[in-house]
This record gives structure tokens, sequence and C-alpha cells, in this order.
């Protein structure tokens, strides 16, 4: 790491899924299919539940679970979808904090087989089709960030963009104004501090909301 940020201690990190990852299991004559996908937000944790809904629109169950950020703005919820209550949705979830992992969702879709499975058989069915896909997903661990805002001049722009990079940080989106520059970033939340303090004299900060990651 650049001399801006060395000896930084107490990094805040979580772990989530290294990737998207699908799987699919028998039990008894029922199909569960799997699916599992880092998500930063509640609202790309819906996108995705949609979009596995939609693709599996004649299944007879999509039931689902996410874990999103860390105590003590973690958010966590799940669904039935139509199941027996606390035999999908809850074991999805617990397969999910069993491993540790967070901004993960995870969609188990089930295709009716003609028998029934049970209470028992239910959860056991999607808690274990949920830890295999969160497996074969794979695990990274990765830094907390926070989101900034900050609007600086053209002329200040490269050390600006020197500062983010020395960091860990990264540039989101840049809005190039007629006099100044509008940039959406993400710094280490260990780092956002020392951060602050470099740019004072170079930035205009809006202040926004930790979005938990």
């Amino acid at each position: 790491m650049p001399s801006a940020c060395k000896g930084m201690q107490g990094r805040d990190t979580f772990t989530t899924v290294a990737g998207q990852a699908e799987v699919e299991l028998r039990f008894e004559r029922s199909v569960f299919i799997g699916c599992a996908k880092e998500v930063a937000t509640e609202a790309e944790a819906a996108d995705f539940i949609s979009a596995r809904q939609k693709l599996h629109r004649g299944a007879t169950h999509n039931c689902f679970a996410y874990r999103l950020g860390l105590p003590p703005r973690e958010i966590t919820y799940y669904s039935d979808a139509g199941e027996p209550s606390g035999t999908a949705g809850r074991p999805i979830l617990g397969a999910i904090s069993r491993l540790g992992l967070t901004n993960v969702a995870v969609v188990v879709t089930r295709y009716f087989g003609g028998k029934k499975l049970g209470v028992r058989g239910l959860i056991e069915a999607y808690g274990q089709t949920a830890r295999r896909v969160l497996e074969e997903a794979g695990q990274i661990e990765k830094v907390v960030t926070r989101p900034l805002a900050l609007s600086c001049s053209y002329a200040a722009l490269e050390r600006v963009l020197y500062h983010i990079n020395s960091c860990g940080g990264r540039m989101v989106t840049a809005d190039y104004g007629p006099w100044e520059v509008h940039l959406q970033a993400e710094i280490p939340l260990f780092a956002v501090d020392l951060f602050r303090q470099k740019v004072a004299d170079l930035v205009v900060f809006k202040e926004q909301r930790c979005d938990g990651r």
C-alpha cells in the first residue's frame, strides 16, 4: 500500500461468497436448485431474487434468504414462499449464518416431485441445498468500506484520486461539471479519518449514509 496509509491497524473486514454459484439436489422425487450471489444492498438482493423467480416461474416454490452488513447494522430477511412456516427461509438463512457470511443472497427453488417430505424433510432439504451452494460459491474476505460523496476542482482532481487510491479506496462515479468534478468514492472504513485529513483542503464533502458494507 502506498505510503499515505501505511501503519494503519484494525481493519474491519467481512466474509462473503467469492462468486455466483448454482447447485441441483434431489430429495425423494423433488428437485431443489440453489443459487447464491453476493449482494451489497436490499435492492440488489431483491433484483437477484426477482430474476430467479422469473427464471423458475413454473417452480412450486422459490424460497430465499439474505444477510447484509455487520452488527449493529446487520439486515436479515427470509421467506418460506408458501412452504410451511419455518421450513425453508429460516434453514437457508441458518446456512448463511453458520458459515459466517454476509452480503449474500440465496434462492432455493423447488420443483415438487409428487411426494411430501414433511417438516423435518423440508428443513433438511432447504438447509442442505443452501449449504452446498454456498460451499460451491467459495469465500472471500473483503474490507468494509464507507461511501463518500465529494466535489473538487479540476486542478485538485489528480491529487484527490491519488489519495483515494493510496488509502485502498476506489472511485465509483465521476460527474464532470463546468467548474468542478463531483465524485462518488468508497473508502475502507479504517482509512476514512485519515483520508478526510489528507484531502481536507482539496474537496467539499457531501455526507452520505453508510450502506453497511
